[in-house]
């Protein structure tokens, strides 16, 4: 793979750090890890806002078609780094407002991406690393990962994630993740709808592999607007107005030019030209 690594912020100190998080992209895959292995992942302001920008970046770069998301190191992510949080202590009511709209603003950009994104996990799962399996279309876990919305224990509310998880989990669960903190389980995580599939650590590459090769069949265009479509119709009544909606969603892809050679690639018996990508050698 070709290591594309964002850019590293300076510390405190004044010298440069390594970057908190790498990106590599394959084959129109883009490997996002976060690179704090000696922290457990921990995300920081330095992470957050370098997490975003390479987000952002990836949204739109039309040579990215699927966007992984990992953990270097024994965990995926064990929520706030705590250096961050002794800082976040001293802060004023208008610097919490803006820090915690950073971070809200990271988990937007990762929940409203226009490409398909999928969650690695393994290890520790915790507050804010809940947040971002949350943000992500499909979450796959190894056997050996733990969760938990650890918030409550440090006197605080998983305020900014919530939107996410409760669309993950529902409010039932929700309300008792979020007042115990307790640990969870992966096969818990995919009972309550936080994962969709659980694996055994050494296939968790494999089983991800299998989903890149079937979204890579889709049309990007199309995967796009079936996004749209879930964010559009999720928690509305079915009425008029919502399906007034869909005829002009289906209309406009049946009339586009990804729509089009899809159907004819179909009728043809082709592999569409979205998908005719080479393989990798070796």
């Amino acid at each position: 793979m070709t290591n594309n690594e964002s850019g590293s912020a300076a510390d405190v100190a004044g010298a440069r750090r390594p970057a908190s998080i790498h990106v590599a992209v394959d084959r129109a895959v883009a490997m996002v890890t976060l690179a704090r292995p000696q922290v457990h992942n921990a995300f920081d302001d330095t992470l957050i806002s370098e997490l975003t920008a390479a987000l952002a970046a990836l949204d739109a770069d039309p040579a990215v078609r699927i966007v992984v998301l990992e953990g270097e190191g024994k965990s995926f992510c064990a929520g706030a780094d705590l250096d961050w949080m002794r800082r976040m202590a001293g802060y004023s009511h208008a610097e919490n407002v803006a820090d915690a709209g950073a971070l809200a603003a990271m988990l937007s950009t990762l929940a409203r991406m226009g490409k398909p994104t999928i969650a690695r996990v393994h290890g520790a799962a915790y507050g804010g690393g809940v947040g971002l399996v949350a943000c992500c279309d499909i979450a796959i876990a190894a056997t050996d990962a733990s969760f938990s919305l650890s918030e409550v224990k440090l006197g605080l509310i998983p305020a900014t994630i919530g939107p996410y998880v409760v669309e993950a989990i529902g409010a039932r669960h929700a309300r008792r993740y979020f007042l115990t903190a307790e640990r969870f389980t992966a096969a818990e995580a995919r009972a309550i709808g936080l994962v969709h599939e659980v694996v055994p650590a050494a296939e968790l590459d494999g089983r991800i592999d299998a989903l890149i090769d079937a979204l890579l069949v889709a049309g990007p265009l199309a995967q796009a607007a079936a996004k749209a479509l879930v964010r559009a119709l999720a928690g509305r009544a079915i009425d008029d107005g919502v399906i007034a909606d869909t005829v002009l969603r289906i209309a406009s892809i049946r009339a586009s030019d990804e729509g089009r050679e899809g159907v004819a690639a179909f009728l043809e018996r082709r592999t569409p030209a979205w998908a005719a990508m080479p393989k990798p050698e070796g």
